[in-house]
């Protein structure tokens, strides 16, 4: 007697657990895929945190919860690689362990981006209590482009010592956080010296990884086709791609008198150079995105530059960036591409940014929002737009942990 109820009740178990066997199904939204080259209306199962099935159709009874999507985009979650999140409470301690930089969850999974990378703000000296603080703690993805100036983005003198420029010590901790650490970042140095990138692209070597550069400030400005074509390696990647900055202190990719990309920009690109956008507070302007754009060059991965300068002012945060570059007449599965699966072979994480069979769940659900928009940089150049990107739902890791109007809340009305 007992072994028949035994019995029955396996049966009722395992037939529960049969009949719903996926933990969430994503149901009938725009399906965006760059890796798999998707783009259309498909289903989306996830069990135990990973994508399970993709589909035309997916029996919605076969799940224990259900998103409506229909009339949104579902891409992979977003990767931001560019922005500074070593947030702490060091007043003089600029983006590394001070006031500037933000605390990542507030600034990520409400638009999209389930990984970020903090670039630069610590070095080797200062990484074990940015991974302790930030890393550890944060429910968002952080990783880390370490920065090659031991003390990290202190600011002002801390940045242009290039006694701190350690490239075995930068490599040692690197590798010995390689779960966390995707690469090398050189900024702000001031001056017409190459040191700080060759000290990067050295510790870039010792650890296999690639380096961030953020161009600094010369007079004459140091050449950036020698940045790219003698200094730098394919994979390395040349933040603030856009920029024009008055002084002439830093050569533009966009000649800005006949409005062309300079014919060693193409060649730098098909050398592998990466051009990133890193938006920040002054770094995208107008004057060379729009030709740029209109000549196809386009950038290889969407960066924020975020902290609260940035986010304050023009540049807001990614979906703003990436509806400007739609604005400006990028195609969208190309916005979501450099905002995704690209940033993920950049920094050598191809297990994020596509959502195989197989992969992690990190998904992002996106409106498009309908409506007249201004776009302006930090020039007050300002375009108009009648659509923008607002995220409906970010899930992570199978888990939602944003969702806008309740999409993943059944309707009790």
């Amino acid at each position: 007697m007992k072994t028949r109820h035994l019995f029955l009740l396996l049966f009722l178990f395992t037939g529960s657990a049969w009949a719903q066997p996926y933990s969430l199904v994503i149901k009938g939204g725009h399906l965006i895929d760059p890796k798999n080259n998707i783009d259309a209306v498909m289903d989306v199962a996830i069990t135990d945190g990973k994508v399970v099935q993709v589909a035309k159709t997916i029996d919605a009874k076969q799940a224990k919860q259900v998103v409506d999507a229909k009339g949104m985009y579902v891409t992979p979650g977003l990767i931001d690689i560019h922005g500074h999140v070593f947030y702490g409470t060091e007043p003089n301690h600029y983006l590394s362990n001070g006031l500037v930089a933000v605390s990542p969850d507030g600034f990520t999974f409400r638009v999209g981006v389930t990984t970020i990378v903090d670039a630069g703000g610590a070095g080797w000296k200062s990484f074990e209590t940015f991974k302790k603080n930030i890393i550890f703690t944060s429910k968002t993805r952080v990783l880390s482009f370490m920065n090659i100036v031991g003390a990290g983005m202190r600011g002002g003198v801390f940045e242009q010592d290039t006694t701190d420029m350690d490239p075995t010590m930068a490599a040692k901790v690197a590798l010995e956080n390689k779960n966390d650490v995707v690469g090398f970042k050189v900024a702000h140095f001031q001056g017409p010296s190459w040191a700080p990138v060759d000290h990067a692209v050295a510790a870039g070597k010792l650890a296999d990884m690639p380096v961030m550069v953020d161009f600094g400030g010369n007079t004459p400005p140091l050449p950036l086709s020698e940045l790219f074509m003698k200094h730098l390696r394919p994979g390395d990647i040349f933040t603030h791609a856009y920029t024009f900055l008055e002084g002439n202190v830093r050569e533009t990719i966009v000649d800005e008198a006949t409005k062309t990309v300079k014919p060693f920009v193409w060649e730098a690109r098909k050398k592998g150079i990466v051009f990133d956008v890193g938006y920040g507070g002054a770094s995208f302007n107008y004057s060379q995105a729009i030709p740029a754009i209109k000549a196809k060059f386009y950038p290889t991965t969407i960066s924020t530059d975020l902290h609260t300068g940035s986010m304050n002012g023009s540049m807001k945060d990614m979906l703003s960036i990436m509806s400007k570059f739609v604005a400006m007449g990028e195609a969208i599965p190309s916005v979501i591409k450099a905002s995704t699966w690209t940033p993920a072979q950049v920094i050598k994480r191809e297990n994020l940014g596509h959502l195989s069979v197989g992969a992690i769940a990190d998904v992002a659900i996106f409106s498009m929002r309908k409506g007249t928009f201004g776009f302006y940089d930090r020039a007050g150049y300002k375009m108009m737009a009648q659509q923008k990107f607002e995220c409906e739902m970010t899930i992570k890791g199978g888990k939602i942990v944003y969702d806008l109007n309740g999409i993943g809340i059944a309707n009790t009305q």
